[in-house]
């Protein structure tokens, strides 16, 4: 897998440097290339932000650029630029209510407590 990700890598950079160098040519040439290896480059428009998850934070990056790429039918995704901000995760547990308020309302509703206090 790192193998075709460091190609896929090397290819992309070689694009963008063909179609800087030689315009529409380069282009077509390049395309060529990749296709005969199986390599297929697809922009994503209007990309307006990237969302990374992880267990730990979140990491949000407005306004990228995105490529697919697809490599022996297998998809991945390339992602540049932008301005990235990271947030921590925090999970939120909801407080449970007093043991008096569920007395209450078990009184109130004729149901039976257990000896700890819950329905």
């Amino acid at each position: 897998m790192r193998r075709e990700q460091q190609l896929i890598a090397e290819l992309s950079m070689a694009y963008k440097a063909l179609k800087a160098a030689r315009g529409g040519r380069g282009n077509r040439d390049t395309a060529r290339m990749m296709e005969k290896m199986g390599v297929k480059m697809n922009e994503l428009p209007e990309v307006s932000q990237v969302i990374i998850k992880t267990s730990t934070k979140d990491i949000v990056i407005d306004s990228p650029t995105v490529t697919m790429v697809t490599v022996q039918g297998q998809a991945m995704y390339q992602i540049a630029g932008g301005d990235a901000t990271e947030t921590s995760q925090t999970s939120i547990t909801p407080p449970s209510p007093p043991d008096a308020d569920i007395q209450l309302v078990a009184q109130q509703t004729g149901s039976l407590l257990t000896n700890q206090g819950r329905l």
